[in-house]
Formats: C-alpha cells, sequence, structure tokens
C-alpha cells in the first residue's frame, strides 16, 4: 500500500510540474482546470496497471473515474478553449505581480497535486488490496455515484443550453436541476467521490478513505466552489432573490417567497 501511494504521488509531481511548465509558457495557468479530470484518470490507470490485482471492486472504480474525468475535461475545454485566462486566475496573476510564478507554483499547481492525491486516496485503497467481492454496500456506492453523475453532467448542460440562448443573456439559470441547487454540478461530484468512498470501505482500511470525499466537499462549499463562484453575483437583486430561496448545495425544494 505504501508504495503504491509513493508511486502515485511521483506520478501526480510530475503531472503538475508538466503543467506548470506549460502555462508558464503560454501565461494562462486556468489550464489547470482543465486538467484536473484526466490528472485521476492517469492516476487511477496507473495504479489499477501498476498493482496488478484487477479485481471487480477495482475495475469498478477505475472505469467510474474515467468516466467522470474524461466527461468533466472535455465539459470544460469546450468551454474554455481559445478564451482567455479564466477571471479567478487573472485576478490572482495581477495581484501577485512579480511573484506570480512562484506563487502559481505553490498556490496553484502543487496545492491541486496534494488535494488530487487526498480526493482519490479512497481509490487507491481499493486499488492497493486484491481483494474481490462486490456486495450489498459497494453496490449503494455506485448508486450514489450514479445519482451523482447526473446532477453534474446533467447541470452543466442544463446551464450550457441555457448560456446558448441568446434571450438569457445577463440572466441567472433557475430552471431543471438548479431549480432545487444553486449548484448541481458541484452537488454531483462530491456525491461521486462520496459513492467511490462507499465501494472502498469494504476493503481494510478503507473507511480511511472518507478523507477524500470529505475533502472536495469542503473545498466545493467553502473554499474553491461556491463561495468563489458566486462572489461576483452578491449583491444582484436577481440573484439575491435565487439564493434566498434555493438551497446552495444539497438538492432540496424551493422555499416560499415571503
Amino acid at each position: 500500500m505504501t508504495t503504491l501511494l509513493m508511486q502515485s504521488v511521483v506520478v501526480i509531481l510530475i503531472y503538475f510540474l508538466a503543467l506548470f511548465f506549460i502555462a508558464t509558457m503560454i501565461r494562462n495557468n486556468s489550464i489547470v482546470d482543465m486538467a484536473w479530470g484526466p490528472g485521476f484518470v492517469i492516476v487511477t490507470g496507473f495504479a489499477y496497471v501498476n498493482a496488478g490485482f484487477f479485481t471487480l471492486r477495482a475495475t469498478v472504480a477505475m472505469i467510474l473515474v474515467a468516466i467522470w474525468g474524461i466527461r468533466l475535461a472535455t465539459h470544460i475545454m469546450k468551454r474554455n478553449w481559445g478564451k482567455p485566462e479564466d477571471f479567478r486566475y487573472a485576478a490572482w496573476r495581477e495581484e501577485w505581480g512579480k511573484w506570480v510564478v512562484p506563487r502559481a507554483f505553490f498556490q496553484v499547481f502543487m496545492l491541486q497535486g496534494f488535494f488530487m492525491l487526498v480526493v482519490v486516496s479512497p481509490v487507491l485503497l481499493i486499488q492497493s488490496v486484491p481483494q474481490p467481492g462486490f456486495g450489498w454496500f459497494e453496490a449503494v456506492g455506485l448508486a450514489v455515484w450514479l445519482v451523482g453523475f447526473f446532477f453534474e453532467a446533467v447541470g452543466d448542460r442544463q446551464l450550457r443550453d441555457f448560456k446558448a440562448d441568446p434571450a438569457n443573456k445577463g440572466k441567472i439559470i433557475e430552471s431543471g436541476l438548479w431549480r432545487y441547487t444553486r449548484h448541481p454540478n458541484y452537488f454531483g461530484e462530491a456525491a461521486m467521490w462520496w459513492g467511490l468512498w462507499l465501494i472502498a470501505v469494504p476493503v481494510p482500511f478503507g473507511w480511511m478513505g472518507i478523507i477524500g470525499p470529505a475533502t472536495i466537499t469542503w473545498l466545493l462549499v467553502f473554499v474553491s466552489g461556491v463561495p468563489m463562484l458566486e462572489k461576483k453575483y452578491r449583491g444582484r437583486p436577481d440573484f439575491e432573490a435565487y439564493a434566498a430561496r434555493t438551497s446552495a448545495f444539497f438538492p432540496w425544494f424551493p422555499r416560499k417567497s415571503h
């Protein structure tokens, strides 16, 4: 287990070092967003092949991560390709000034590499133990993952279609899944990692992988997800009204207006 973990650390380090050099050359640190999903696919695929156990549990986990990572990367690439640096990273570039390169190295690339290692930990635990079987507990985890995938994929699609309609320019989406949560895609991503953790629980020390979904949920709810995205909408009457009746993260029925 320790060997596989250390090897995964090296894979993630090399991956983010390469991203850092590319981003520095093209002056666009936001490419790390497009690379987030594929990074999980790479480290998961490496661990799966390197461990060589190929159990049903390990195979299912690898496939689920691949589906999530490739879909997410495709979505973000379609949205960001050919556009200037994302406003969040552009703001940091201006704020950091002459220290942008070293600060980007540590605060963007190395930090995301660290979080990737933490979040993917349930899958690494699955792949580090040749334990066969796939029972009801794992089935529950798969069901949770499917719910999460639905929320993320459908939420992203609904938002993309909404923005594609010129009549909606400047408006906030309040239909579909966005009627029940202001961030169905973020909820979906967290749910998928909770599902993978449930699949990991039956293996030795699998419960320790809870740090993965707990971390990604914390990041999405309190750090780089909800707060950062909603910051630019604060103060807008339409957004404030929407926020007053719509759950921020967990899907729920809209609250009645007073």
